[in-house]
């Protein structure tokens, strides 16, 4: 891990931000959201006890810990170098698009208020949904003008009152400012993206990503295609997580939830953004996406691992969605991120890298 630090620190590496997936971050709900439009200073002590809980409760089984962040800090510095910061980055979890959306937003206003960052490169590390709040970050900071116009709008109720016109989420308006600002230094921020267990979703703007990797627990089924997931699976091969990750193949386009019955403004932007974000994805067409089985990402580079049989029941696997955030393939996984996104910019640091 030392030498992999010194290939990021080399490289230009200031940062590495973790960023949890669906169902694990502090508003699963969107009941947070609710009472912060009321007090937001109830709704902060709300959201520290509800992370608490949800990281008792999955520790890193699909979950980014404190632990695993001090940890993979504690190994990639040494004494007398430059140090790499690595951060948490928590968002509501939810699985619709305006709750990715908003981590979207909210993770590009945490980028710009960084400003010792903005020299270096930041590496963005995202489990499961977190990858796809990374897609929308890359499509939102190169659109033009009319998209971007066209995204605040679809999610307008969202973040200010219908016909009462008051704001109450500003962290939107501040960030539709900045990137509607002429010269808007997040457009010029070095980006490396990496997922794990990332669904097939949205597309990605690959103008903005430096580097894009994406992790997938895979094993091959007989008769298919090697990058093919089967489908259906049997219950035996889902407790068994058999061929791999099935939440990675199941949350494609047409799996959201629904925002809760008493976020109408949520739930309004929700639709509106499913017409801009997905327009011509159809619900009864699930079932022959579904047995597609598409793993790979059509952007960048996908990575399709054999991480071996799963260890333990299903809810500590989940059903092969766990594995990526366990602390034992950190190596692993850091390892490839520097063979594949750095070994150009080093010389003898890489040569510890490889095995």
């Amino acid at each position: 891990m030392l030498a992999v630090g010194d290939v990021y620190r080399q490289a230009g590496v200031r940062a590495i931000y973790l960023v949890h997936g669906s169902f694990v971050g502090a508003d699963a709900l969107g009941v947070v959201r609710e009472v912060a439009r009321v007090s937001p200073k109830a709704a902060e002590s709300l959201r520290r006890l509800e992370k608490q809980l949800v990281d008792s409760i999955a520790k890193d089984a699909g979950n980014y810990t404190t632990a695993f962040a001090e940890a993979f800090e504690r190994q990639i510095n040494r004494d007398g170098a430059d140090r790499i910061l690595v951060r948490l980055f928590h968002w509501s979890s939810e699985n619709h698009h305006i709750g990715r959306a908003d981590g979207a937003v909210r993770l590009l206003d945490e980028l710009a208020s960084q400003k010792d960052l903005t020299e270096g490169r930041i590496l963005l590390w995202g489990h499961s949904h977190g990858g796809n709040v990374f897609a929308l970050l890359t499509n939102l900071l190169n659109a033009d003008s009319a998209m971007r116009r066209e995204f605040f709008r679809a999610a307008r109720p969202y973040f200010r009152w219908p016909v009462v016109g008051k704001v109450d989420m500003p962290v939107w308006t501040r960030t539709r400012a900045r990137l509607s600002r002429e010269g808007n230094p997040l457009r010029h921020l070095a980006l490396d993206f990496v997922t794990f267990g990332t669904p097939v979703r949205y597309g990605w703007e690959t103008g903005t990503c430096a580097n894009l990797l994406h992790f997938v627990n895979h094993r091959p089924a007989g008769g298919l295609p090697a990058d093919q997931a089967p489908f259906p699976p049997s219950i035996d091969d889902v407790l068994t997580a058999r061929h791999g990750d099935y939440i990675q193949q199941i949350g494609i386009a047409g799996t959201n939830l629904a925002p809760t019955a008493w976020a109408w403004r949520a739930w309004l932007a929700d639709i509106r953004l499913s017409r801009h974000l997905q327009a011509g994805i159809r619900r009864r067409d699930l079932l022959t996406r579904l047995k597609a089985g598409v793993r790979a990402h059509a952007d960048g580079t996908t990575l399709l691992v054999d991480y071996g049989p799963a260890a333990g029941h299903i809810g500590q696997h989940l059903a092969g969605h766990a594995v990526y955030t366990r602390l034992e393939w950190l190596l692993f996984h850091a390892e490839e991120v520097a063979r594949r996104f750095y070994n150009r910019n080093t010389n003898d640091a890489t040569d510890k890298v490889d095995r």
